[in-house]
């Protein structure tokens, strides 16, 4: 029996929602944060050595990272709905969006999350101002502007686009959806200013597979 590696309030809630699509069988493992810290414990490292969720297990097959399960699934249970025929356009985008997603969508939005946390942290006061300083300049100069053209490039792509890949939802779909819903539910982007976005999840999230795979995940708030 497949099983899925856990964490709550995580990226690995993805995972469930493709498995539901594929209307796979599997289980749960379910892992906590810790609550102080809100790092995966460290039973995690005894499934995979780095101790981050997702991880999935398939028989003897130990596999770790998003983007690699997502492409395994797809190939192995799906069809070319999932992961389009090789060599083909629809491939090439598919393949594009699997990786654009965490290799560099995410990388912004991580930095933003460590920023907001540094102006919520106590610290001495004649801290404080230097801190602040350095976060709020990293934020204008760097965050920021990235952040901004990373979704006007997506509300562009999805403006002429129902898909990532064209007409039809595939892996890269899943690997996509965690940014942008993260991103609507944390007030990074609206529907005001991104209504292509805001469309776009609200059709996946109202997905039967989708909702079937919150219920099965338990909490999810889009921490990490």
């Amino acid at each position: 029996m497949m099983i899925v590696h856990h964490l709550n309030n995580s990226r690995s809630q993805r995972i469930l929602w493709l498995l539901e699509e594929l209307d796979l069988e599997y289980d749960i493992k379910f892992y906590q944060r810790d609550q102080e810290t809100q790092l995966a414990p460290p039973e995690l490292k005894q499934v995979h050595p780095l101790g981050k969720s997702p991880v999935v297990t398939d028989g003897d097959l130990v596999l770790a990272e998003s983007g690699a399960i997502i492409d395994y699934l797809g190939r192995t249970y799906g069809s070319n709905d999932w992961v389009p025929r090789r060599n083909s356009k629809r491939y090439q985008d598919y393949m594009y969006w699997l990786h654009y997603a965490e290799g560099s969508m995410m990388s912004p939005l991580l930095l933003k999350l460590v920023f907001d946390k540094i102006k919520t942290t106590k610290m001495p006061f004649f801290v404080k101002p230097i801190a602040h300083g350095i976060a709020n300049k990293v934020m204008s100069s760097f965050v920021s502007p990235n952040i901004k053209s990373h979704f006007q490039y997506v509300e562009n792509h999805l403006s002429k686009n129902n898909f990532f890949t064209g007409d039809g939802i595939t892996g890269a779909d899943i690997q996509m959806s965690f940014p942008l819903e993260a991103s609507l539910a944390r007030g990074v982007i609206s529907q005001v200013t991104h209504p292509y976005i805001a469309e776009y999840v609200k059709g996946f999230q109202s997905r039967p597979a989708y909702q079937k795979a919150l219920e099965k995940g338990g909490e999810y708030d889009y921490s990490d």
